[in-house]
């Protein structure tokens, strides 16, 4: 079997991002990758401006920490003061330009204004409360690099420097289908009730939910039979618009298991048992488009924590490189103390269902069967346990929250 590290350096090895980029409104841009860096055409601030509501001063004029000054003007925000003369403040507000000759801002309570006159009781340094020109951002510096993911934060920075569009990927197309005769979608069971052998189908609500998060433009096949027929031509469907294939199930080699046949003629498979628990089985190939080109192909397992588990761990990262992201994909760890006893070791890396309790520490889900998915509701995340470790009440263990899996 392959170690996670080893699958995972396989597929982040074959990802190949989108090529096309599109100019978007920089508003709509949320989420989305950079194409090209981005540069500010202008300094942040444009001009030295205080930091605070206070006087403007000449710095020399106040080196007796008492000095009582004429208030020649005032300066909001938004306006341009008139040069300050020597002997005299200028009242001035916080993001206000500084006037001409000025080079040190008193907070306002630091001065005793009575009239038009104020006492400054405190000497100021030159450049006290200033912000200058340029300190931020200098012009013409690259404030975002390409293969940025754009969170609130880039976008308000693009925006502070007026950029109102930005280049980015276009957004990652994706086909999900299901297979299984056993498979009903809510609401469709005659009656209201399962027929006997028969499951609800929430595979395609948590992996759609998933694929939304990262914004992808998805096309779903929905549930496709148990024939060899039927998976490849849903498989050359789901391969002509799109550039990544995800399914669900049929990923083992039991008789009524399609897919590795499927994916075979229709393109070309790697078949991996993973040490990974829960997971195991994965199925990552490409299939051929129409033309000569092809779309990737991952396969997950069926049970419901598996294949939520493995699209974490796999198809997320995955996911990250072909949108365009060029940075780190894979997501940050915590060490956080046990409050349980895990006494049995496993062979394989274990990804186990865990929350935060209320002293810091973290509970364990009592039952980490692969399917049971009310785990992954009542858990904060998992807890990546290495193969043959066994956890003692008291030990620092490696926790991923979902928080850090499902953006």
């Amino acid at each position: 079997m392959l170690s996670v590290r080893e699958a995972l350096d396989t597929l982040l090895a074959a990802a190949r991002p989108v090529a096309e980029v599109e100019q978007v409104p920089t508003l709509a841009a949320n989420g989305r990758v950079l194409a090209q860096d981005a540069a500010s055409t202008i300094a942040v601030p444009s001009a030295d401006n205080t930091q605070m509501d206070g006087y403007a001063v000449r710095a020399a004029d106040c080196i007796d920490g008492a000095a009582t000054l004429k208030v020649s003007q005032r300066i909001p925000a938004g306006t341009v003061g008139e040069p300050l003369e020597p002997g005299t403040a200028a009242r001035i507000f916080t993001g206000a330009l500084i006037p001409p000759g000025a080079d040190a801002v008193v907070m306002q309570e630091q001065c005793e204004a009575a009239g038009d006159m104020v006492t400054i009781r405190h000497a100021p340094k030159a450049g006290e409360w200033i912000r200058r020109a340029g300190e931020d951002i200098r012009a013409g510096a690259t404030i975002l690099s390409a293969g940025t993911r754009l969170r609130s934060q880039e976008l308000g920075l693009a925006a502070s420097v007026g950029l109102a569009t930005l280049p980015v990927h276009r957004r990652l197309r994706v086909a999900v289908f299901f297979t299984g005769d056993e498979l009903t979608m809510p609401g469709e069971a005659p009656g209201g009730q399962l027929p006997p052998g028969a499951i609800y189908n929430s595979n395609r609500f948590t992996l759609r939910g998933l694929l939304e998060n990262f914004g992808c433009e998805i096309a779903d096949l929905g549930i496709v039979p148990d024939t060899l027929d039927a998976t490849r031509a849903a498989l050359r469907e789901a391969a002509r618009t799109n550039d990544l294939i995800i399914t669900s199930g049929g990923v083992s080699v039991g008789e009524e298991d399609h897919i590795k046949p499927a994916v075979e003629a229709e393109g070309s498979l790697n078949m991996w048992q993973i040490a990974v628990k829960p997971g195991k089985p994965l199925a990552f190939g490409e299939v051929r488009k129409e033309g000569g080109d092809t779309a990737f192909f991952l396969g997950l397992p069926g049970n419901p924590v598996s294949s939520f588990v493995t699209f974490l761990l796999f198809v997320r990262p995955f996911l990250l490189r072909l949108q365009g992201v060029s940075g780190p994909v894979e997501p940050r760890a915590w060490m956080v103390r046990a409050d349980f006893n895990l006494p049995r070791a496993d062979r394989r890396n274990e990804f186990l269902r865990a929350r935060i309790n209320a002293g810091g520490g973290l509970d364990l889900f009592p039952n980490q069967g692969s399917g049971v998915l009310s785990s992954t509701v009542w858990g904060d995340g998992l807890v990546d346990n290495p193969a043959g470790r066994t956890i003692q009440e008291g030990d620092m263990v490696r926790f991923i929250p979902f928080s850090e899996l499902q953006h």
